[in-house]
């Protein structure tokens, strides 16, 4: 398994969010980005926890933001170098971001992100 640091994984992770183009990512709002060592289940590479911008009513006041989690253990045990873990943090920062959007798990699976 690889080994990184959480401080060294959070890097990757800011790098990934770069790679996302500026105008979408201007459109994120009140959304907090979270690195944890492992979800439930504990292979879950990553998580959107919130109400996606195309179901919500109502949105703003003292709403707490909305998180994207992406978890360090699975992603580092899937890897077999540092060149594929960089791909799968991208890979799972655009899919959870698209989860923000409204695009599914099915619609991500046409595009090719999965």
């Amino acid at each position: 398994m690889l080994q990184l640091s959480h401080d060294e994984f959070e890097r990757l992770v800011v790098d990934a969010l770069d790679l996302i183009p500026d105008p979408l990512m201007e459109l994120l709002d009140n959304v907090v980005f979270l690195v944890e060592d492992h979800g439930d289940p504990p292979d879950t590479l990553g998580l959107y926890d919130g109400i996606p911008i195309t179901e919500r009513d109502q949105y703003g006041g003292l709403v707490m933001p909305d998180r994207i989690f992406i978890y360090r253990l699975p992603l580092l045990e899937m890897c077999q170098d540092f060149s594929e873990l960089v791909d799968e943090i991208a890979i799972t920062v655009v899919h959870e971001v698209a989860h923000y959007f409204g695009i599914d798990d099915d619609r991500l699976h046409e595009l090719g992100w999965d």
